[in-house]
């Protein structure tokens, strides 16, 4: 329940998820929250699917993965690739794959970033009173700092 009241509060914002490859073919993207390292395919990514190709609402700071294939039915070619929300509204490269190896090239990067993540947020402890002390400034200034104005 803790970590249900935790994503609710985090801060989402509008972005632009990249149709990869050829709309006809496979095609797909989610918000990364966990990573199998035991796992070397895209069963290695536990998350929430996101339409492609389309503006989504995504947490900050969020993982997302984007998957598509091109070329025909028979030969698919594929292409992944692994971005991280930003604040602004815009997603940053982290990294691309393409062949069949895509899910083990990019599942160890996705995993870091994962992990860094988890130890730039905040423990989620509760709401505590000494917190009424701080102005207004004050909280505004953290919540830019951390990217979420």
């Amino acid at each position: 329940m803790e970590a249900d009241m935790e994503a609710d509060m985090e801060a989402m914002v509008a972005v632009e998820v990249p149709l990869i490859g050829d709309a006809r073919l496979k095609n797909w993207a989610k918000v990364v929250a966990n990573v199998d390292e035991s796992k070397a395919n895209g069963w290695a990514f536990d998350g929430e699917f996101i339409a492609a190709g389309g503006i989504q609402d995504v947490p900050v700071g969020s993982v997302v993965m984007v998957y598509g294939e091109r070329g025909s039915r028979v030969n698919p070619q594929i292409e992944a690739s692994v971005f991280v929300a930003n604040g602004d509204g815009t997603l940053s490269l982290i990294q691309s794959a393409s062949g069949r190896a895509w899910a083990r090239t990019l599942r160890d990067r996705t995993a870091e970033l994962l992990a860094d993540r988890a130890d730039s947020w905040p423990s989620g402890l509760a709401w505590d009173e000494s917190l009424i002390h701080y102005s207004d400034g004050a909280i505004l200034e953290e919540l830019r700092r951390r990217g979420l104005t």
